[in-house]
């Protein structure tokens, strides 16, 4: 008999955002594999005998290649077991989950997928900054950091400074002066807001304010560093008013600077 794979999102970071659903899979798992970003409290709900998987990505270092985890999710379930994989945010939002899919399709493995908060929303929201707004922001896009230097996306970025209100980057860090740059390039005002959000939806978030011109020494002097996620944006500006975590949780740290 086959087994299932289920592709569950795990949010942002805060357990407690972990959906219903999402949590109920992890304790009935046999197997579950898990990322990086997964919090480690949600292991605690698996059971005693269920065998779990590390199977975590850092830049230019993971620590199991993804045919590797597509391999393994195929072993487990065509032994009959209940494979979970759980991923940070949502599967389909830059997991890779959609891959995964394909996999079992392939092999003719039932799978089911439990979306998750992805962080573009999540760490956001925690930041004060919601990513659509009546007046400020009719439209978002979700995009990754690590398009940079890639020819084919070259030509997005006309129409991400252009066309889109909000923009969440994920995975940008790293390639910040290369974004900035090619919103400049290609219109995008440099007094826009940004905000970078480091361990967004956790006690230790941190946010940074500025503007494209003036974000790169406030990361620099700040020592900002992933997993953080890159919201540009007027919304942005609603952070000092709709900050509601730090006035909650007197935990984040929101800087403003030049």
């Amino acid at each position: 008999m086959v087994g299932k794979v289920y592709l569950v999102g795990a949010g942002p970071g805060d357990p407690d955002l972990i959906t219903v659903k999402g949590l109920r899979y992890i304790k009935e798992a046999d197997v579950i594999l898990y990322d990086r970003l997964v919090n480690q409290e949600l292991l605690q709900y698996a059971r005693e005998d269920a065998q779990l998987i590390y199977c975590g990505k850092q830049p230019h270092a993971h620590t199991m290649k993804q045919e590797t985890i597509n391999h393994i999710l195929v072993i487990y379930a065509k032994r009959g077991l209940q494979v979970v994989r759980l991923k940070g945010g949502d599967p389909f939002v830059f997991g890779r989950g959609g891959e995964e899919a394909q996999t079992c399709i392939h092999h003719q493995i039932p799978f089911e997928v439990v979306p998750g908060i992805t962080a573009g929303i999540g760490a956001a929201a925690y930041a004060g900054i919601p990513v659509t707004h009546r007046t400020l922001s009719k439209s978002f896009a979700f995009i990754t950091g690590h398009q940079a230097g890639d020819k084919a996306a070259e030509q997005q970025w006309h129409h991400l400074a252009r066309g889109v209100d909000t923009l969440c980057v994920y995975m940008g860090i790293g390639q910040l002066p290369f974004i900035i740059e090619n919103l400049i390039k290609n219109g995008k005002n440099k007094n826009t807001p940004i905000a970078i959000i480091q361990w967004g939806t956790l006690m230790k978030q941190k946010t940074v304010i500025g503007t494209l011109e003036t974000i790169s020494k406030i990361v620099d002097r700040e020592n900002i560093v992933n997993p953080s996620m890159i919201v540009i944006g007027e919304v942005v500006g609603l952070n000092r008013q709709l900050n509601w975590f730090n006035a909650e949780k007197n935990s984040i740290v929101s800087i403003t600077g030049s």
